[in-house]
């Protein structure tokens, strides 16, 4: 069982290999309930909820889903 803090690090190294604002990496993940291959999933086909959530957890009006930046204005 992954403690917090490796959980913490696995996300943020998941992220960075999928050029993904660590803040929709963390909200992909929990809507995911950490299961990485759901995780994958969302990742490949997009979810509003996880902009929603992505949105909660900073004040930048901008965050990047791969290629993709998304505007907080549009969410």
């Amino acid at each position: 069982m992954q403690n917090q803090q490796s959980k913490v690090h696995h996300v943020g190294e998941w992220a960075s290999l999928r050029n993904t604002s660590p803040e929709i990496a963390e909200a992909i993940f929990e809507v995911a309930k950490y299961d990485e291959k759901l995780a994958e999933k969302i990742w490949e086909d997009g979810n509003d909820e996880v902009l929603t959530l992505a949105f909660e957890k900073t004040d930048k009006d901008s965050l990047f889903w791969g290629e993709q930046t998304i505007e907080r204005k549009n969410v």
